[in-house]
Formats: C-alpha cells, structure tokens, sequence
C-alpha cells in the first residue's frame, strides 16, 4: 500500500497537515536566516560572543509548526526567553558550583516565567546557556539577556508575524470570542445554553490531572466543534432540499419597504430574499432591515446567510442559533434561489430525528 501524504510527518501534531510541516521548515530556514543576518549587520561577528543563541532555534519550532500554541505566542517567546536568561544570570552570581547553578538556574527560569505568563520551553535553554555558555557570556553578565536573548527573539517574532500574513494562520492567535447573546441581555448565547458548560471543562480536566498545550477557549470552540460533526455523522443524509420550504415568497431591490412589511405579515414570515432583474439572490431583509430609514428594500439589505440544495441540513444548526439569522436561503450554483430553511423547518427535522415529532400542539 503506498504511503500517504498525510502519513509522511508521523507522529504528527493533531490538526497539522504536510502543508503546514512545509511551511513551519520554510518559515524556520527565513526566521532563523534572516534574525542571524541582522543580528551580524548590526553588530558585527563577535569571535567570542555569539550573534544568535540555540534557544531561539526551539523558539523558531513553536512558532513556525505550532503557532496558535499559547506556548508561542510574542509574549512567551521574547518574556521567556529574556526573563530566562536572566534568571539563568541571577543564579551564577550566587551560586559557583556548576551542577547546583544548572539546576536552580532552569527550575528558577520556570517559576519566573510561570509568573510572569509567559511560560516558553526553549526559557530553559536560555537559563541553561547563561550558565554554561562560557567565558564571553559570564563577562557579557545581564546584557546577555537584552543582546543577543532578547533581540534575537524580538527579530524572530516580528519575522514570524510577517510569515503568517501568508500562511493562513493568524499571528499573534487570538481565540474566537465565544458567542454572546444578541439581544442585550444577560443570558448566554443559545447554542451555550445547552450541551456542556465552561465548570465541565474545568472538572474533565481536574479529573485527567493534566495541563494540555491548547488555549482554554480553543479547546471549548474544538469540544462544540466535535459535538456538532458527531451529530452531521450520524445525520448527515438529510439535506437541506428535504426539509427547505419551495414556495419561496421574494422581493426585488426597488420593492417599497411597506410592501415588503404587508408580505411579511399577511405570510407570517421573518425573512424575505431580495432578488434582482436577472432572478440572482441579491441580499435578504427581515423585521431588523424593514424598521430602518429608507424607502426600498435594496438600501436597507443586508448580505444573506446561503447554502446548496445538497448541503447537510443539520450543518445549518450553527447558523441559525447565533442569533443573527432567521433562515438561511438555498440556492443554484447560477445563484438562483431554490428555496428555503428557516429555524422552524430545522427545528421540526431534529425533532423528529430525536423521536419527539408528535409534540403536543401547545408546545408548537
């Protein structure tokens, strides 16, 4: 059996792809490169001090391959590296003997940067090459840590955060803000109201006594995101052409607002998808884009929410509960409208997968 392209990089890290291992080694041949050639322009090739450390080449690894770790982050990486070469420097004034000042110079790395929230594995290097580095770096004492540690690990950051720009991957990582409601008010989101809470989290991870290499809102975003390819898996053979509604009432750009209200309420709907000369899906409105200023549809519209015929119904969940869609429009690939799903379409279909369609008619 030939070997896969996905099997080329094993172990690999959860979620990396060869596209990502590719580009983590190019970022890592111009980082490195590029932060060594500064680092000699500026200050020239010193024979007994050296212009870029070893740490750094650990640092390069977390933020070229790994980049959304928090471990990898400009703060970890400049603090760490720095803070930890300091420490390292603290520990060989008072302490002489070499196998102790090793020691205490790493487990004094780890407490600072603990503190200081910037905990970055390569810091122990740093501390360790404060100790150990010789001659040149004991008479560089604290400077070392500002020149080379702490430029090094400036450049190399600013390098890395001008890679990213092109390799998809959001530098510094920022967590998606989890969803909030969006009617003013003090409950949560819908799609939190349900399912495992934040104290869950907490307690799973009390309970495996382990401390994980991942933001705390990246992995509530990742545990949601498993909940709802789970449900799609066992699901996903219902489409959006079985539950969507065909008989769709549209209107046209030039539609006069109060026509578009008298469409809404004589079919006691919530959305209405704007369509223009051609039949082409232009936009939607609803109750929010009609209470506006304005005198036709087409200057109060606002960008529709779409998805195909063929598109896995229950994929439309996410959309739907964030509050800020009432339906989602189906359309052609030629952009025509073929029909829609609003929330009480998808609601009606999970109920009946969930063995609960004969619902009383008080509760519909």
């Amino acid at each position: 059996m030939p070997i896969l392209p996905s099997k080329l990089f094993v172990p690999i890290l959860a979620g990396a792809t060869p596209r990502d291992r590719l580009f983590a080694c190019l970022g890592a041949v111009i980082g490195i490169g590029l932060t060594g050639l500064v680092c000699t322009l500026v200050f020239g090739r010193d024979p007994h001090l050296p212009y870029i450390v070893a740490p750094v080449g650990a640092s390069a690894v977390l933020l070229f391959a790994v980049p959304a770790s928090p471990l990898a982050q400009p703060w970890s990486i400049v603090g760490g590296n720095t803070l930890s070469a300091l420490a390292g420097i603290i520990v060989c004034q008072f302490v002489h003997e070499p196998l102790a000042a090793i020691g205490l110079a790493v487990g004094l790395a780890i407490a600072v940067m603990s503190l200081t929230r910037c905990l970055h594995p390569p810091g122990g290097a740093a501390a360790l090459t404060a100790v150990i580095g010789g001659p040149a770096v004991a008479a560089a004492g604290f400077s070392f840590a500002l020149i080379p540690v702490g430029l090094n690990s400036l450049l190399l950051v600013a390098l890395g955060w001008l890679f990213h720009r092109f390799s998809r991957h959001a530098y510094p990582h920022v967590s998606a803000p989890l969803p909030a409601s969006t009617h003013g008010t003090r409950d949560s989101a819908p799609s939190r109201r349900v399912g495992f809470r934040a104290e869950d989290v907490d307690a799973a991870l009390e309970d495996i006594g382990e401390a994980f290499d991942i933001d705390r809102q990246d992995l509530d975003r990742l545990l949601r995101r498993v909940e709802e390819r789970a449900l799609l898996r066992s699901h996903g053979d219902i489409a959006c052409a079985d539950i969507m509604s065909r008989d769709v009432i549209t209107v046209g750009p030039e539609t006069e607002l109060q026509a578009a209200r008298n469409l809404m309420l004589d079919h006691n709907i919530r959305t209405l998808p704007v369509v223009d000369a051609t039949g082409r899906l232009a936009g939607t409105v609803g109750l929010r884009e009609l209470a506006r200023l304005g005198e036709r549809v087409g200057e109060v519209m606002r960008a529709a929410v779409t998805a195909t015929p063929g598109t896995p119904a229950l994929s439309l969940i996410p959309r739907l509960t964030d509050g800020s869609a009432h339906a989602v429009v189906i359309v052609l690939e030629e952009g025509r409208v073929a029909g829609l799903v609003t929330q009480t379409d998808l609601l009606a279909a999970t109920a009946r997968l969930a063995g609960s369609a004969d619902v009383p008619t008080t509760l519909k």
